[in-house]
């Protein structure tokens, strides 16, 4: 009982305060575990995992056309992993954006041992929490040998351990966004993921296919940051927004006013060609 609750403490850690990259002052649980930010970097597309229905997939299947959400739990954690399914499902429900249409979610064990069918039972529990179109083709949870697992991993800078004493793994949490070509584009830390962040970063990883002309907007009074895996108000590109408009009202008004004004005496050639008239 101590032991487990070490380890519950040990991922509430992680999940609130993982950025940190060094090792000094964490607890020995946690050491050599964490979520490295890779951006840019290319998901290895050649890897094979199972599906939910146990068909042999690779890993490329899902990245053609659309932006992929990327999650590395396990199926059986009993702490961390089933939060931050719960935080895609919840955040990813409140956007209008559709999975299968609009982008894929993945979701892949890094437990060796657990089989297609657990996979396909998980599947079934998270799809009754969406409850939208779209998540029986757009969410796919895999399954997979150790060495695709750890060949992924490794590639998106998922550090993570098997820990004998509480027969648990010790992870990180956190999610990430990937390109349809597989590159990763955003990391989105912890085990809350905000709608506004998630879908940004989907359209940022789509290179503008989809989402709106609002989006594109909040797009630019928003930056990412990196150290933090989520937006931030961009303060200088809302004064240069500001100044953009101010500068175009006063020239409307001002174009108005001269317009309207009574009495103008109108463009010199005229004002000349009425005094040779008068004498």
């Amino acid at each position: 009982m101590r032991s487990r609750k070490l380890f519950q403490g040990a991922c509430l850690l992680l999940a609130t305060a993982m950025l940190a990259h060094g090792e000094y002052g964490r607890p020995v649980l946690t050491r050599g575990v964490g979520l490295d930010q890779k951006l840019n970097s290319q998901i290895p597309l050649n890897l094979v995992f199972r599906d939910e229905a146990n068909q042999s997939v690779s890993l490329g299947s899902y990245f053609k056309t659309k932006p992929v959400v990327l999650a590395l739990v396990y199926y059986r954690c009993p702490n961390i992993c089933n939060v931050t399914l719960s935080e895609m499902v919840t955040g990813l429900r409140r956007l209008t954006l559709q999975p299968g249409k609009d982008y894929e979610v993945v979701v892949v064990s890094i437990d060796p041992s657990e089989t297609p069918e657990l996979a396909a039972s998980k599947k079934a529990n998270y799809q009754k929490e969406y409850k939208k179109a779209g998540f029986n083709e757009g969410w796919h949870f895999l399954t997979g040998t150790q060495d695709s697992i750890s060949k992924l991993a490794a590639a998106v800078g998922f550090r993570y351990r098997w820990d004998e004493r509480t027969r648990q793994f010790v992870h990180a949490g956190g999610i990430m966004i990937a390109t349809p070509k597989g590159l990763l584009s955003r990391y989105m830390y912890g085990v809350q993921y905000a709608p506004a962040d998630m879908r940004m970063s989907l359209v940022t990883a789509s290179n503008n296919s989809i989402g709106s002309p609002v989006d594109q907007l909040i797009l630019f009074c928003f930056h990412y940051d990196a150290t933090q895996g989520k937006y931030t108000l961009a303060i200088f590109n809302i004064v240069k927004l500001a100044g953009s408009i101010t500068v175009l009202a006063l020239g409307v008004l001002l174009y108005f006013l001269l317009k309207s004004k009574p009495g103008s005496p109108g463009p010199p050639e005229r004002r000349w060609k009425e005094a040779r008239h008068v004498r």
